[in-house]
């Protein structure tokens, strides 16, 4: 019997569903700013949060694995833009509460982990001669 790997949906992917979950939290916080607040520091900080969800996505239904490989990138690129500046700057800055913070701490690390990960992984299915999804 051939034990090809099955086909996981976008939407089933654990990296997936930790960088949604990230920009719920980021919604959340987004949604009680004031128009100004939104315009000097919620949209940049929702963009990037976004962002990351929206390159593993894009990563994820490319083929080819240097393609996959360079939104994975990407999406690592826009976690560490959105948590390590935005995020932080929002609530050193008092825009995003104490339980926001922690929320956001305990899925940054994970997410950015699984990042790792699956760069790692992508690569290594290549060297196997494999182009795994």
């Amino acid at each position: 019997m051939d034990e090809k790997k099955k086909f996981i949906p976008l939407k089933d992917l654990e990296i997936y569903q930790l960088a949604r979950k990230l920009s719920s939290v980021a919604w959340k916080v987004y949604s009680r700013l004031s128009y100004q607040e939104k315009k000097v520091w919620g949209d940049q900080m929702l963009e990037s949060v976004d962002s990351v969800g929206a390159n593993i996505a894009e990563g994820y239904g490319r083929y080819h694995y240097l393609e996959k490989i360079r939104f994975y990138y990407i999406a690592r690129a826009s976690l560490s833009e959105g948590k390590e500046h935005w995020l932080d700057l929002g609530f050193e800055r008092g825009l995003i509460i104490s339980e926001e913070w922690d929320d956001i701490c305990s899925i940054h690390l994970p997410l950015q982990v699984k990042l790792n990960n699956t760069i790692s992984k992508t690569y290594e299915s290549k060297k196997g001669g494999k182009n795994e999804r």
